[in-house]
């Protein structure tokens, strides 16, 4: 999906060249852009993974995995997300495999010193790392094995991937998948923190599909410690009076066990910090540069390091900012409404926050999926 969107924390505001109103603390903003036309200079395949889920070649997930430790994993996360409210099982399963692929990343990451392109691009025209796809068959490995997902699709995979198990598990849902397996590639030589996101749709297929109609998502941060941020809105919680929620859990004991870490992640209306993205756009964005003028000059501290993840994960975890990534007739932004903005614009939601589109009045939830 590339057209423009933004997220505002609180509510929509306006402003205007001379002096924006003033804006609420928690705001993502951000843009899609188009695709790049092919061009007879372009790399020969854009998306050049296959969603086969093969193992690295590199990297060995026997360290993390030997001894039983997965089970370790599996059982811990499992229990925690019992006592969020979740009962289903093909839908624990399926999280739980995302806790899997986050543990596997973290490894190859780790591992990781071949800065080397793949000669390919991926569906937003950024060229890939062999670490991309390193990363991409690591989440469709896990996904595979879990049995409970249908569709999936990636910013590296930009396809509908049929991941059904074969032997489908008795009476259970299946899910559709859209993710970003490694979000900052383009920060992680200067070992700053990277993570994956991931949205989880009931049923088959991505295409048509709302931000609203997720089940789930999942952020995963991978920095001085490995965790995940879960979001469930209060339908994928059984009991009465059950409301939406974000929590954090973090991988502890040498990866062999998921701990809650946050039990609950509140976005509040007075934390005046902000990143903003896409800073270029404010040379012929009139209303852009309008803004951040106004957040510079009311005294916003600056916390941006380039990478979505890192950059709104920093305000989950200080409770509150602004993050925005804007465009412009000249600075196109590229962040996709299937592989990263619906799910990080539940996780503010279930959060409290709010998200805004940036040219109309509503939820970046609301919009359906019309390209992958």
């Amino acid at each position: 999906e590339h057209a423009p969107w933004r997220y505002n924390g609180i509510k929509r505001t306006s402003y205007h060249s001379k002096r924006p109103a003033p804006q609420p603390p928690h705001i993502l903003t951000t843009t899609m852009s188009t695709v790049p036309q092919s061009t007879s200079q372009d790399p020969p395949h854009h998306g050049i993974n296959d969603g086969s889920g093969e193992a690295c070649g590199s990297h060995s997930y026997a360290l993390v995995d030997e001894e039983g430790k997965v089970v370790s994993r599996d059982e811990s996360l499992t229990e925690i997300l019992i006592s969020k409210g979740v009962k289903e099982a093909n839908f624990i399963s399926a999280i739980v495999s995302l806790g899997e692929a986050t543990a596997h990343i973290a490894v190859i990451l780790q591992n990781y010193v071949d800065h080397s392109y793949a000669g390919t691009q991926n569906s937003s025209g950024d060229d890939q790392l062999h670490l991309d796809i390193d990363c991409d068959n690591a989440v469709f490995r896990a996904i595979r094995e879990a049995g409970v997902f249908s569709i999936a699709a990636s910013e590296e995979t930009p396809e509908e991937v049929d991941v059904s198990p074969k032997t489908t598990k008795e009476d259970g849902p299946l899910y559709s998948l859209g993710f970003d397996p490694l979000d900052g590639s383009s920060i992680i030589d200067a070992n700053f923190s990277v993570g994956s996101i991931f949205g989880i749709w009931p049923g088959k297929g991505l295409l048509g599909r709302t931000g609203r109609e997720q089940v789930a998502s999942v952020v995963s941060l991978y920095g001085p410690r490995t965790t995940l941020i879960i979001a469930l809105p209060s339908k994928s919680r059984d009991g009465d009076g059950q409301s939406d929620i974000t929590f954090e859990v973090t991988l502890v004991k040498d990866r062999s066990h998921w701990e809650v870490s946050r039990p609950e992640v509140i976005l509040k209306p007075a934390k005046k910090v902000f990143a903003p993205g896409n800073l270029r756009a404010t040379n012929d964005n009139a209303k852009y540069d309008a803004l951040v003028k106004h957040w510079i000059s009311d005294r916003y501290t600056l916390r941006y390091s380039g990478g979505m993840v890192p950059d709104v994960y920093h305000m989950f975890a200080k409770s509150g900012g602004v993050f925005s990534n804007v465009s412009s007739e000249k600075a196109k932004a590229k962040l996709r409404l299937l592989y990263e903005v619906a799910a990080m614009g539940l996780l503010v939601e279930c959060a409290g926050g709010v998200t805004t589109h940036e040219f109309e009045d509503k939820s970046v939830l609301d919009f359906a999926v019309d390209d992958l």
